[in-house]
Parts: structure tokens; sequence; C-alpha cells
């Protein structure tokens, strides 16, 4: 792929403990366009949260190569999302969201003045004197995402972050997130088990599969945005989906 930010080549990961050997992810290719909002689907335990550690430096890979046409310079290439939003609770949600900026050169003006716009973005500019615990879930999640993107990243990593959410906060959070992707034009590599809110999100959904984990397949979702969920395109690309995934683990 030419204008890919990411690339992984045979991409392995394994390790050892009490003289076992466990291998997660084997002989992985994967390529992700610039701009693109990419979806891993797949079972739990099959490799995906694992992928995004790799690409955020918090896993080695132990075979493979994996190459980064990050910005040259910049200073926090990717954020990561978690499925929590892991804010710390003695900070209002200004400063939770200025924690990545510590130690960029900025001032603390400088950095609450990004925080304040990244809230913006996210729709919580009113909310940025408030402690995490007077949010509702949705809320936090929401700080989180501005807190990632405050650091100004090439590629916004999402590990499962709306899981834990009911439904209807999901629904919102799911439009927000393309809402914000189409404005900001940051390449999105988003993890879920939710075949829904995959093809609700993604330009390409790929599936990994297999012990250890690879990529078995991958579907194009090229309906316009915004996305109707009960759209007939939508309904139809979520069984192809299905179809596939289904396919993919009677042949494994």
């Amino acid at each position: 792929m030419a204008d890919a930010i990411i690339e992984f080549r045979a991409l392995g990961l394994a390790y050892e403990r009490a003289g076992v050997r466990t291998v997660i992810l084997s002989n992985l290719d994967l390529a992700v366009a610039r701009g693109e909002f990419l979806v891993i689907v797949g079972e739990s335990g099959v490799g995906k949260s694992t992928l995004l550690r790799v690409l955020i430096g918090l896993a080695a890979p132990s075979a493979g190569t994996m190459r980064l046409a990050t910005r040259p310079g910049c200073r926090t290439p990717m954020a990561l999302v978690f499925q929590d939003a892991r804010l710390l609770p003695w900070r209002r949600v200004i400063d939770n969201v200025a924690f990545g900026l510590e130690g960029s050169g900025l001032s603390r003006a400088e950095r609450r003045a990004k925080a304040a716009a990244m809230l913006g973005v996210v729709g919580l500019s009113d909310l940025a004197g408030r402690w995490p615990h007077q949010l509702s879930g949705g809320q936090r999640q929401r700080v989180a995402i501005a807190r990632a993107l405050a650091v100004d990243p090439d590629v916004l990593l999402m590990d499962e972050p709306f899981s834990a959410l009911d439904s209807l906060t999901r629904e919102g959070l799911q439009d927000e997130v393309q809402r914000i992707q189409a404005e900001t034009g940051k390449t999105v590599l988003f993890v879920t088990h939710d075949i829904d809110e995959a093809v609700t999100l993604a330009d390409r959904v790929v599936v990994l599969a297999g012990n250890p984990g690879r990529v078995v397949a991958a579907m194009r979702v090229d309906l316009a945005r915004p996305r109707l969920r009960r759209d007939r395109a939508l309904l139809e690309a979520a069984h192809r989906l299905r179809a596939e995934l289904s396919r993919d683990s009677a042949e494994l």
C-alpha cells in the first residue's frame, strides 16, 4: 500500500513463562492507509488488543517487521484510548486532558488552552472544571478521547472503548468518534468484538482469527456517512461480516 502509515509484515509475538512458550500472533500482514478508519474484529483472546500494544510500544514483536510513516519529529505519533477511561481522580477534567502535554515544553497556560480546545472538539467545554467522579461513563470516555487528541497523534488507537457503556451512550459515542475523525483526518485503529459497531464505524474491517492470531479476511464498507444504523445496506454489510467470521471460524 503506497500511502500506508502503518505496515506489518509477517509479524509475530510470543512470550515464555515457566518454560512454556505461548504464541499470540503469527505471520500477520497488515497495512493501514493514512486517514483510514480501520476496525479490527475477532473473538476474545485472538490478539486484537495485543496488536495495538505492539504499535504503541507496550509489547515487543518476536518476529517480522513493523514500519511507521508518521510525521518526522512528531512527539507522540500514537495515542491509545482504553476500555476504561483511566482518568486521574485528583485532577479536574481540563487537567486530565492536559496531562499528556506535560514535558512538552509548553507552559501551563498553553497546555490548558490546548486541553480546552480538545474539550470543545468532544463537546465537553462546559465540564472543564468538574472532577471525574462527577461525570457519566460516556462523558469520561469523551474526556479520554480529548486527552488522546491533545497530544496531536498521527494515529488514534481505540481498544474497545465503548464496550462497558449502555447501548444508547455507546451509539452516541460512535457518532461522536466518526465526527471527530472526519474533522481531524486522523488515522484510527479501532478494536471491537461487536459486528454492528464495526460496520457502523469502519472504512475497512479486518478479521483476526486463529490460534495464534493472524489476518484472515478484510472487507471494505463503502457506505456514505453519516450512517443510519437501520439502513438496509448497513445491515447487509453486518450480515456479510458475520458470515465471514463464521466461515473463518469453521475453517481454522
